[in-house]
């Protein structure tokens, strides 16, 4: 117990410092979220002070004492409150990342769980049988598939499987007549439309949980307490699971953690390219359009994703391996 306090006192601290570091970082910048409107207003003409005074009211540009905006961002970040965004006015932040987060979690989030389930276990399998075809070519496989850029494998896919085939849609999250509900068809639809961007980051990212999990293995493998339970009879499987994965998946855990953490902030290339309404493609467009209220959520929204997912990597941290609770 006193570990776990331990840890959530640490994570308390971090997204304070994390919640803090996002306040300051837009106020540090030069110039304001009206300036890059009123920059476009300038190529028509001059603009009256009258009219930026209009726009910075319009835009929710922060007055006041330094402190005052501190406890009034404190006060919003715990209500969700943060604002209206630039690129989708009048829509509030909160309602756009509402609606683009659950597209990122299912898809995002399901592939990159099932690709460390996967990778961890061909993982295990190719050490344990090092020298055989069933390492061969997991290793040969996975090291070609990991050198694949995301976007590269993107647009392969979108021409090959989407123009040339026509197998699946090429953008989207469902069809143009459809509107999202929990309706089989729906449901159908829009796995579907799925299919493509899922399989990039699959691909993708197979190839290093099988590397990461096998190089372990192998190093796991040479240990003393290994030997000695393969000279005390016990099964191949026990052996390998129980006493050899069981501490090698302690270093893929970590990079699983900070994977799972990053989830929340989509894919950015590959949703970009498939035109998916996760929260990479709506980063993508308040980047691009200076969305300085949407991109402070996102942005804080990934950093505490990442500490909690950090959290509770540790926590699993503790139960594999009790030496880390001394």
């Amino acid at each position: 117990m006193r570990y776990i306090l331990r840890k959530l006192g640490l994570l308390l601290l971090t997204a304070w410092a994390a919640i803090t570091l996002n306040f300051l970082l837009p106020r540090l910048m030069p110039g304001s979220p009206a300036d890059a409107a009123l920059a476009k207003l300038a190529q028509a003409g001059p603009v009256s002070p009258a009219t930026k005074a209009a726009i910075e009211a319009q835009l929710g540009v922060p007055t006041g004492s330094a402190w005052s905006q501190y406890v009034q961002y404190l006060g919003n970040v715990v209500h969700l409150d943060f604002g209206v965004s630039y690129t989708f006015f009048p829509q509030s932040v909160s309602s756009l990342v509402t609606s683009a987060l659950p597209w990122t979690l299912v898809m995002v989030g399901l592939v990159t769980i099932l690709a460390f389930l996967i990778g961890t276990l061909v993982g295990v399998l190719a050490a344990w049988k090092r020298g055989t075809w069933l390492d061969t070519l997991p290793t040969l496989g996975g090291t070609f598939t990991s050198a694949f850029p995301y976007f590269w494998t993107a647009l392969l896919l979108l021409f090959f499987l989407g123009y040339v085939q026509r197998w699946f849609p090429t953008s989207g999250a469902y069809g143009a007549s459809a509107s999202p509900n929990l309706s089989g068809a729906f449901l159908v639809d829009a796995l579907h439309h799925a299919i493509l961007p899922a399989l990039t980051i699959l691909i993708t990212s197979l190839g290093g949980w099988i590397l990461g999990m096998r190089n372990t293995m192998i190093n796991t493998l040479g240990e003393d307490y290994v030997t000695f339970a393969e000279a005390n009879g016990l099964r191949s499987r026990t052996v390998a699971l129980r006493y050899a994965a069981r501490n090698a998946i302690l270093p893929s855990l970590t990079g699983f953690g900070l994977a799972l953490g990053g989830v929340v902030g989509g894919s950015l290339l590959v949703e970009r390219v498939f035109n998916y309404p996760g929260v990479g493609y709506l980063l993508y467009n308040a980047v691009t359009n200076q969305d300085y209220p949407l991109m402070q959520a996102l942005f804080l929204m990934i950093t505490i994703s990442v500490l909690m997912a950090n959290f509770i990597v540790d926590i699993l941290y503790g139960f594999l391996d009790p030496r880390t609770r001394r």
